[in-house]
């Protein structure tokens, strides 16, 4: 397996994954429309990897069998650390359990560090256990939590007030 920039060729394999990415999210309560939103991240990933924020996993036999997209972040307040964040790992699934997403998340960390960030952060659904999983194995921790309620709910309900 290679894990290299990719070509911007790519960009509509990325997003085929992309889409199927955020599919599978779905089944972990993600608010994303993944086809609707296909456009979108078309732009972003060839922005992206015009940007050096991308890499994927091939095999030679095989093509492209994952990406992981990444970048420094760019936040209007001061901090007390750079942030290097990863967004978007993922591997087909025949290919999964063999290593590929280690390697593309190893690879992020590597270029990450090299672009002098201090701390790494990432997004996980809370429902998605398998992934938060393969995150603690690679050593990251809760830093932040998001809590959500959809607007009805019962303490928002007439008889409540």
């Amino acid at each position: 397996m290679i894990v290299e920039s990719p070509d911007p060729s790519a960009v509509d394999r990325l997003t085929d994954y992309w889409v199927d990415l955020a599919t599978e999210q779905r089944d972990h309560d993600s608010h994303l429309v993944a086809e609707g939103n296909r456009a979108e991240m078309r732009e972003r990933i060839g922005r992206a990897i015009v940007s050096d924020n991308v890499r994927v996993a091939r095999y030679e036999d095989d093509g492209i069998v994952g990406f992981v997209m990444f970048d420094v972040e760019l936040g209007s307040l001061a901090t007390v650390r750079t942030r290097g964040l990863v967004h978007n790992i993922y591997v087909e699934p025949a290919y999964r359990g063999e290593g590929v997403g280690s390697e593309l998340l190893a690879a992020a960390e590597r270029e990450l560090a090299d672009r002098g960030v201090e701390t790494i952060t990432l997004e996980v659904m809370a429902g998605n256990e398998a992934a938060r999983r393969f995150y603690r194995q690679h050593g990251y921790d809760a830093h932040r939590v998001a809590l959500e309620k959809p607007v009805e709910n019962d303490t928002h309900s007439k008889e409540n007030k």
